[in-house]
């Protein structure tokens, strides 16, 4: 690995790393600001606690899907809808705790460049002109969704097992508003960045 590559990668890492372990907030920082970030850091962390267990049911039915397929010739007529049911609940529900790691796909080619008020100003007024938009406009058209599932009794199509499909489409609501609590927090984050150039709990 070259000189150049090796340091694009310790640069993506310490970008993320600011927020893998949240520390003290700053002395000088007010109170409600301080609280409303450790609160809703501390809760995206018990979902996320939470959340991982998803990965156990994942995992058994897909081990016994292969046991039954290969060994006894029986495939279920449930494992594929088991399958993207859980996957889909533990991607959505554990986004809200993914952000507030600062583990989501980023472009971090520029932005690893800039100095940390540049990058606090920046995430600032994208969370302002994007995130928050189009996440409200999301958790709207989800709503509906989510109720005429419901309202109908919708049922899978995929297979014959045909499950109800309400569950694991409230996953999808659930994630977004995971997604809004948590962006309210990297939004304080991003402002307190853009005026003190550090990151809030950041490790030195």
């Amino acid at each position: 690995m070259s000189d150049k590559s090796s340091k694009i990668d310790i640069s993506d890492e310490m970008i993320a790393e600011r927020r893998s372990s949240l520390g003290k907030m700053p002395d000088d920082m007010p109170f409600w600001m301080a609280k409303i970030i450790t609160s809703i850091d501390k809760f995206s962390k018990q979902v996320g606690n939470i959340v991982c267990w998803i990965l156990i049911p994942l995992i058994l039915a897909m081990t016994y899907e292969v046991i039954m397929r290969k060994l006894f010739l029986a495939p279920t007529i449930w494992a594929y809808d088991i399958s993207r049911f859980l996957y889909g609940a533990l991607f959505m529900l554990g986004a809200g705790y993914a952000l507030s790691k600062g583990v989501h796909i980023r472009a971090d080619f520029l932005y690893r460049n800039f100095k940390t008020k540049n990058q606090g100003l920046i995430d600032f007024w994208l969370y302002i002109l994007f995130y928050f938009p189009g996440l409200s406009v999301f958790f709207y058209m989800t709503l509906g969704y989510v109720g005429e599932s419901i309202q109908r009794g919708e049922r899978g199509m995929d297979t014959t097992w045909m499950p109800y499909m309400w569950p694991i489409k409230s996953c999808l609501l659930l994630g977004i508003i995971f997604l809004l609590i948590q962006g309210v927090s990297e939004l304080l984050k991003s402002y307190w960045a853009s005026k003190k150039g550090e990151w809030p709990g950041e490790k030195k």
